[in-house]
């Protein structure tokens, strides 16, 4: 289980997020949401322990994670941040071997365990012809499933994620999305993303945390999160919320900005054409 507890967290200026307490189910997939600037970024980088706390803490399984060794809270939580870099001239399968470093030991450097941890990795991923390949010389949807093999090659029950279908064509975006749901159903493993496109999260997501200027608005499940009373409180936008027609989850429709949030050019031209 991993929960915050009056989390603050920011950076050289203010806070970007204020007494933070919520709770990411265990063995869920949670999505984060919000605008641009709003902390999701700074949460997931929080959870990780890339940032220290200001105040309070991150709790994983009772235990505060600042005070969880290095090694120990690697094998228990893998994060792939925005944009990963590898290597020039890696090869998939090199790269993939990074996530066991953590399991591995002065005394033991390469075990039976790491190997077979490495081939599930490539093989779950779809990774398995592409071994050799240069990670730099793939597709972004094939090198972020190198990224996802890496993860997984870790071994850990939950696994963060920053964006992870950032910069990908919608045929690799819904490949890396099923990638990780298929992760979460079969394996039990915690999963918790970014999330930019609302229809990617209540597709995928089975609680969703709604964030706006550093603060919670709302958590839950898609269909009691995603209202078009939320989405204009968070994102200022007026859209329709309804039933998917094929599996039943909201379905935002977003028509444009709300009045309060439209710039003055915008709100002319729809004067213009309801004249019209």
């Amino acid at each position: 289980m991993l929960a915050t507890d009056t989390l603050t967290l920011g950076y050289d200026g203010p806070n970007i997020l204020d007494q933070l307490s919520i709770t990411l189910p265990a063995g869920q997939i949670t999505a984060l949401i919000g605008p641009n600037g709003c902390g999701k970024s700074t949460l997931l980088r929080g959870l990780a322990r890339l940032i220290k706390p200001k105040h309070g803490s991150v709790v994983l399984d009772g235990h505060d994670i600042q005070r969880i060794p290095t090694r120990q809270l690697a094998t228990q939580l893998g994060i792939l941040p925005q944009n990963p870099v590898a290597p020039e001239g890696l090869t998939v399968r090199e790269l993939v071997a990074q996530g066991r470093y953590p399991h591995q030991r002065w005394f033991q450097q390469w075990s039976a365990a790491d190997e077979t941890a490495v081939s599930s990795a490539l093989e779950i991923t779809n990774m398995v012809e592409l071994a050799d390949r240069a990670v730099d010389a793939l597709s972004g949807g094939q090198r972020q499933r190198a990224w996802i093999a890496m993860t997984l090659a870790q071994e850990t029950d939950i696994i963060l994620l920053d964006e992870p279908t950032t910069f990908l064509d919608l045929a690799h975006q819904v490949e890396v999305l099923q990638l990780l749901e298929q992760l979460n159903r079969q394996s039990g493993r915690t999963i918790v993303m970014v999330v930019h496109d609302l229809n990617h999260a209540t597709r995928h997501a089975d609680h969703v945390i709604a964030l706006r200027a550093g603060v919670v608005q709302a958590a839950g499940a898609p269909r009691d999160v995603i209202t078009p009373s939320l989405l204009r409180t968070v994102f200022g936008i007026e859209a329709e919320v309804i039933p998917d027609p094929r599996t039943g989850v909201p379905l935002c429709i977003p028509y444009g900005l709300c009045a309060a949030e439209a710039p003055d050019s915008l709100l002319q031209a729809d004067a213009v054409g309801s004249r019209a």
